[in-house]
């Protein structure tokens, strides 16, 4: 069906006639790609390094959770409590702060929230009891949602050619933070106690605020509305994008996998047969590094017009990975073995289609790439938060090979909404850019935005619930 389509700020078009597909790189993607450079190594690498450290700051404790239940003399159900409400800090950060990069100077607010989570983590290594601890890991969630400012931000600055290889780098960059964070961590704890893994991490973010903020140029806002109409553009995409929806919910999946894995992994290893310390079960994370290789690639194989490919094999990946780590918890001689292997796949899975996701829907709404992230990672770290809490609460009662259980259950639903997206397939042509996206800087851009706000608020009321319709 033809129903009328939206713009990135939420503003019915008229129905645009089918150009691409899911899979075909978009040459026309963005008018603003015309004579844009390609984006410098040192930039790329800079802005990976950013998005690496901040995102590890919500993995810090995945590896100390028996180390704080000891040390607060709580179970291990209520030390994964720690996991869970950084997920929800980072929740809500994707939803109520991750847009503003659209209409932020973004450097500005990148180093703001590098430099509240300094202080967030300084807060959790002082902290008397698992209550305060709590608290100020809500907030560094919260703060360490500037990675997903830092990923549209790369995504906007790279022409279209060469987007999917700068978004997979960055990905990889934070990959590569999250896994890194397991093994200083657990460093930390073996040669000092867990508040150190804190203390390192405040010290990183403090500098990382200073260097952007000193290296990185100032990155003008893609379009000038209201706080609150932005939100509401939020949700207009995600009402009226059958593509973006169904991305949402393998994303949900993707990531609810990965923290399924590495929350019980720490509980596995630290129990018999195997009873590591943090120091050893943090070097199980340099495993899960193998997974920024295959961020890179994806992002490539998406420039090259292969993203469905790409999806197809990560979720087989996905769902294989569960079997292979069931292992570790029946054959203690070949577990070690059986959870490397599974952990290499997982990753490589979980990297490959959250690349995939977001080159298709930063083709799909180029104007509109914070909010688009703000959907695609809210639903993700929303499977994250409910994975980890389900994984706290049911490790003690069905252990390992219960919680594998749980992970193969939910890899076979990502199939199941991938089968429907090839059997219905969704619009993946770039939606119309909104003419507020253009900040041209003056008097007469200024005036005609304005009519423009008032066009979309008079129009919203009449238009507000129309479907993109699928093909």
């Amino acid at each position: 069906m033809n129903d009328p389509e939206f713009t990135a700020g939420g503003t019915a078009r008229p129905p645009a006639v089918p150009t691409a597909s899911v899979d075909e790189p978009a040459a026309a993607e963005d008018e603003s790609d015309a004579g844009q450079p390609a984006l410098r190594r040192a930039t790329v690498l800079l802005l990976a390094v950013v998005c690496g450290a901040a995102v590890a700051n919500i993995y810090y404790a995945q590896p100390l959770l028996p180390v704080i239940a000891k040390a607060f003399g709580v179970s291990q159900g209520a030390s994964g409590l720690v996991v869970t409400v950084s997920q929800v800090g980072y929740a809500l950060a994707l939803a109520l702060v991750v847009p503003l990069g659209d209409v932020r100077e973004r450097r500005r607010l990148a180093s703001v929230l590098l430099g509240l989570s300094a202080v967030a983590l300084l807060g959790a290594a002082v902290s008397p009891s698992l209550g305060a601890l709590l608290a100020a890991i809500a907030v560094v969630g919260a703060t360490s949602a500037v990675a997903q400012i830092v990923v549209p931000l790369a995504a906007s600055l790279a022409p279209g050619h060469q987007r999917g290889s700068v978004v997979g780098t960055v990905m990889a960059g934070l990959l590569i933070g999250i896994m890194l964070a397991r093994t200083v961590a657990g460093l930390l704890a073996q040669v000092g106690d867990w508040h150190l893994a804190f203390v390192f991490a405040a010290v990183l973010m403090a500098a990382l605020a200073i260097v952007l903020r000193l290296v990185l140029r100032p990155v003008p806002p893609s379009e000038n509305t209201t706080y609150p109409e932005l939100l509401r553009s939020v949700v207009a995409l995600v009402r009226t994008e059958a593509l973006l929806r169904r991305r949402m919910a393998l994303a949900a999946v993707g990531m609810g996998c990965f923290t399924i894995l590495w929350t019980a992994s720490s509980f596995l290893l630290a129990e018999e047969p195997y009873g590591f310390g943090p120091a050893v079960i943090g070097l199980f994370g340099l495993v899960g590094v193998a997974g920024a290789a295959a961020a890179v690639a994806a992002g490539r194989l998406a420039d090259r017009g292969r993203g469905r490919q790409v999806t197809t094999g990560g979720l087989m990946a996905l769902t294989v990975s569960w079997p292979v780590l069931a292992i570790a918890g029946v054959d203690h001689m070949g577990g070690l073995i059986a959870l490397t292997a599974g952990i290499v796949a997982l990753n490589l899975a979980q990297q490959a289609l959250l690349i995939s996701h977001q080159s298709v829907l930063y083709r799909r709404a180029p104007h509109a790439r914070s909010r688009v992230t703000t959907a695609l990672m809210v639903s993700a770290f929303a499977g994250s938060t409910v994975a980890s809490a389900l994984t706290a609460a049911l490790y003690p009662r069905v252990g390992w090979l219960g919680i594998c259980g749980l992970g193969l259950v939910i890899a076979l639903v990502g199939v199941g909404i991938w089968i429907l997206e090839l059997t219905h397939t969704s619009p993946a042509e770039p939606l119309t850019a909104p003419a507020a996206a253009v900040d041209t800087g003056s008097s007469d851009g200024r005036q005609a935005d304005a009519g423009r706000v008032g066009a979309r608020r008079a129009e919203a009321g009449r238009v507000g619930c129309a479907a993109v319709g699928e093909r």
